[in-house]
């Protein structure tokens, strides 16, 4: 069995590619052939070969137009290496992947992974629309991160009977202990919120703001991300006069980041819109034993992630009373929390789980 991961692009950025690259390593490292394909704005493609089984392809794009690349040479190699894959495995949304797997002339089995509707992008949409329905119609499997996103989907409806999920599942992070003490120390006798996501609307952070407004001053949050909403953001933290109790970092290296997770108290994911459909920060703060307090957006997966009264407190969207009193809430019962969320991650979210359970899923399109 020979499989292709498809879409996206590369360097990881975000959820999607990084369950593609993560599929990628975990399935070649096992020993059977995984390639994955994808498209980089680097000044050329390149191919960077994980291990004796598993390659990352980079084709060079040459525009990226509304969080999709342009990268025709998908089409060619796709056509050119169709018949070398068994399976090829299509990460959605991707319109760019898409196109290629419909023009490849591909014939063997797919595998659709639905990570999200298409909410933000509409204009675009109405264009996209046939060719995402043919993919639907196209594949042998579907498969979504969560069992509530699949049977919340307005366009899987007609394809429930061959939906399934399989729940993101990552490494654990482990943040240096030291590290973690000393950004701890920053901020002597406060409780310390962590929110890490892109400064995008859909992620809700200007009524985490709201929230912070309504707390007391001995809790702090600290923002980790960039995006086109940071000048904004840093108005509003001055209009409601909490520079003393949020500190913005932009976008924070890995290693740094893992410290935060590890030195924060509890986890704050404010998200209000279903482009929000897992939430792997959630699963990060987990896997170190954190409190996670996530918002009930309908049709979404993360309040199915953050599983209510066990790992951390689920909070209706864009309300943040709601939010500041689920803060509360996860603070004062935070040694409770704690230990569920890493049972839960335990049980759940681990990176061999989701392999185990995507190596099934191709088993049984056999």
């Amino acid at each position: 069995m020979k499989i292709l991961q498809l879409g996206k692009f590369y360097p990881v950025r975000g959820g999607v590619e990084k369950v593609m690259y993560d599929l990628t390593a975990g399935i070649s490292g096992r020993g059977l052939d995984c390639d994955m394909l994808c498209a980089t704005l680097a000044k050329k493609g390149s191919t960077l070969n994980l291990n004796a089984h598993g390659r990352v392809i980079c084709i060079k794009a040459y525009a990226k137009l509304s969080g999709t690349m342009i990268a025709p040479g998908m089409i060619s190699w796709l056509r050119s290496h169709r018949r070398e894959y068994d399976i090829i495995h299509i990460h959605h949304p991707d319109p760019m992947a898409t196109l290629a797997l419909w023009l490849s002339g591909y014939r063997g089995r797919v595998i659709l992974h639905w990570h999200s509707d298409i909410v933000a992008q509409k204009e675009f949409f109405f264009l996209y629309k046939p060719l995402q329905s043919w993919l639907v119609r196209r594949a042998d499997k579907i498969v979504c991160t969560t069992p509530v996103y699949f049977r919340k989907s307005p366009h899987l409806a007609k394809a429930l009977p061959k939906c399934d999920f399989v729940p993101i599942g990552i490494k654990p992070i482990e943040g240096d202990a030291a590290r973690a003490e000393e950004l701890h120390a920053r901020f002597p006798g406060k409780k310390i919120l962590l929110s890490v996501g892109r400064l995008v609307p859909y992620k809700g952070y200007e009524y985490l703001l709201d929230a912070m407004t309504l707390l007391p001053d001995d809790y702090h949050l600290v923002i980790g991300g960039e995006g086109p909403l940071r000048r904004d953001l840093e108005d509003r933290i001055v209009d409601k006069d909490l520079v003393d109790k949020v500190t913005m970092l932009g976008l924070v290296p890995e290693d740094e980041l893992h410290a935060w997770f590890r030195a924060c108290d509890i986890f704050v994911l404010a998200s209000i819109m279903k482009t929000e459909a897992f939430g792997i920060v959630q699963i990060e703060a987990m896997s170190c034993g954190k409190p996670v307090v996530a918002t009930n957006i309908p049709g979404s997966g993360v309040p199915w992630v953050n599983r209510e009264g066990q790992s951390g407190v689920n909070v209706e969207p864009r309300d943040p009373k709601a939010l500041a009193d689920g803060i509360l809430k996860a603070v004062g019962n935070a040694e409770f929390y704690g230990q569920g969320a890493k049972e839960l991650f335990q049980e759940r979210f681990t990176l061999p789980m989701m392999i185990d359970n995507t190596l099934k899923i191709y088993e049984e399109t056999k």
